[in-house]
């Protein structure tokens, strides 16, 4: 059963895209079979897996938007994941969609293309943008699960509440077994007692489990996109690289006894 991960939360710089490549590469060293999908206009993580999103003529927006087989925009990496990439198009995908019936399922619908296709993964993560728009709406339609990465400073969580509201809406009306795998604490300074404390404070203020160990904050993850690499792959040894293939190991584990309920 593949399992689909949709990893949010509308603040930028939370490490989001950098999670998205690297639990996707860590999953891949697993022997897992991976899918990133790139949902943000700024193509980030496009960008850090080394592929020019000025040099692509095809990408997630013309599937979203103009009906092409998924099949024919999916890339190979070298980190052995396979992506759908992203242009800068795609910020017109939310104008364009916003006018259509069954927008909210325009994400689905292309998993499940691809699926019916004969391409199956193990995993898809999603990566959404840093907005409560159609697209995030669209990819948390499309999702088992959300993971919220989270930096863990005091004005970082203030937008979790609104994100668990869109989620609350999306398992009424779109997708009623969503559910909420946890925060995944990011740039963390464990000599801190703010860092400490702003995790414990949103584990109690969310009821929301959290997904450890905490990634921590390493100038090593600002090398890895000039590289088009994961760290996993420009600095295997280092404390962010292993950080996230444990993060990877607790997610194999999650996706065989998920959560029951979102707690809210």
């Amino acid at each position: 059963m593949s399992t689909t991960l949709a990893v949010a939360n509308q603040k930028g710089g939370v490490a989001k895209t950098t999670s998205v490549a690297s639990i996707g590469a860590a999953l891949a060293e697993l022997g897992q079979s991976v899918l990133l999908v790139d949902l943000d206009p700024q193509a980030c993580l496009t960008f850090s897996l080394g592929i020019d999103p000025e040099d692509l003529e095809l990408s997630i927006h013309h599937v979203l938007t103009k009906g092409l087989d998924p099949s024919e925009v999916v890339i190979s990496t070298d980190d052995g994941v396979d992506l759908l990439p992203a242009t800068i198009e795609l910020a017109r995908a939310e104008a364009d969609l916003l006018t259509r019936t069954g927008r909210e399922h325009a994400v689905r619908g292309a998993l499940e293309q691809l699926a019916e296709g004969g391409t199956t993964y193990d995993w898809v993560l999603l990566d959404c943008p840093p907005s409560l728009g159609v697209l995030t709406v669209g990819a948390l339609t499309a999702a088992d699960g959300v993971l919220i990465p989270l930096q863990c400073e005091t004005l970082s969580h203030r937008g979790v509440g609104q994100l668990l509201d869109t989620v609350h809406d999306v398992r009424r009306f779109t997708n009623r077994d969503l559910v909420v795998w946890g925060v995944l604490p990011t740039l963390y300074d464990g000599r801190t007692n703010h860092a400490r404390a702003v995790l414990e404070a949103i584990s109690e203020t969310y009821d929301l489990a959290v997904v450890e160990p905490p990634i921590p904050k390493t100038i090593k993850f600002a090398e890895a996109p000039a590289a088009g690499r994961s760290i996993l792959a420009t600095s295997r040894s280092s404390k962010g690289a292993k950080a996230y293939r444990e993060v990877a190991e607790r997610l194999l584990q999650i996706s065989a006894d998920p959560p029951g309920a979102t707690a809210r």
